[in-house]
């Protein structure tokens, strides 16, 4: 018999908050101070990853050099429009504080495992409460960054709890690939940015409706 659901693993970025709109104007406003324009294919290329693996991506597609300090000049431009655009807020996505509030309720602990960085996870808290999370992990907090397996190790690991015991709630194929190569079971929530998200991961149309008992169905087959 499978072990009952231990935690519940909650990408950010177009999974609980509707942040990639705002993502989308400052990706924009780079691509216009570079003289190029953004397009939703180079979006869906970068979708999950963190900061310094998405933007070589975003320089290359937009066919400008993309050296160490020209990554570094456009990390710095999206990071200090992110904090600005954010300060203002970002809608939460229906149905994730439902769910968030009844995982709390019945004793399972959510962690948000997030590919942005430290400070533009801490400004999405502020909104959301940081007390509906027993963990979080930011996307610089880490080595390696979403698709590899760090992010959710290290999650599990901060909450002590095993991998197998946790599905992940995710949006991209980045993340959802990061999630299951930890081991955890993963739930994907298409955005309208994904992009092709396929694999052995379950998928929803959106979070209303999701219960405890929907995310438990969706751990990994331990027989």
């Amino acid at each position: 018999m499978t072990a009952p659901l231990a935690a519940v693993l909650w990408d950010m970025d177009g999974l609980l908050v509707d942040s990639e709109p705002l993502w989308t104007v400052a990706e924009t406003e780079m691509a216009a101070a570079l003289g190029r324009t953004w397009s939703d294919e180079i979006k869906a290329a970068c979708m999950g990853r963190r900061l310094d693996t998405a933007v070589p991506i975003m320089l290359a597609a937009l066919d400008v050099a993309h050296g160490p300090d020209e990554v570094a000049w456009a990390e710095r431009f999206l990071l200090d429009r992110m904090v600005g655009l954010l300060s203002t807020g970002a809608p939460v996505l229906p149905g994730a504080l439902d769910l968030l509030d009844e995982l709390r309720a019945e004793g399972v602990p959510c962690a948000l495992v997030s590919s942005s960085f430290r400070v533009l996870v801490d400004a999405v808290l502020t909104d959301l409460g940081p007390e509906r999370f027993a963990a979080t992990v930011a996307g610089d907090e880490v080595a390696h960054a979403k698709p590899a397996p760090d992010p959710y190790r290290q999650a599990c690991e901060r909450l002590g709890v095993d991998p197998a015991r946790c599905v992940a709630l995710e949006d991209s194929l980045a993340g959802a690939t990061s999630a299951t190569a930890a081991g955890a079971g993963c739930i994907v929530v298409p955005g309208p940015h994904s992009g092709p998200v396929p694999g052995p991961w379950h998928v929803r149309g959106t979070l209303v409706g999701l219960r405890h008992g929907d995310v438990a169905a969706a751990l990994p087959d331990r027989h």
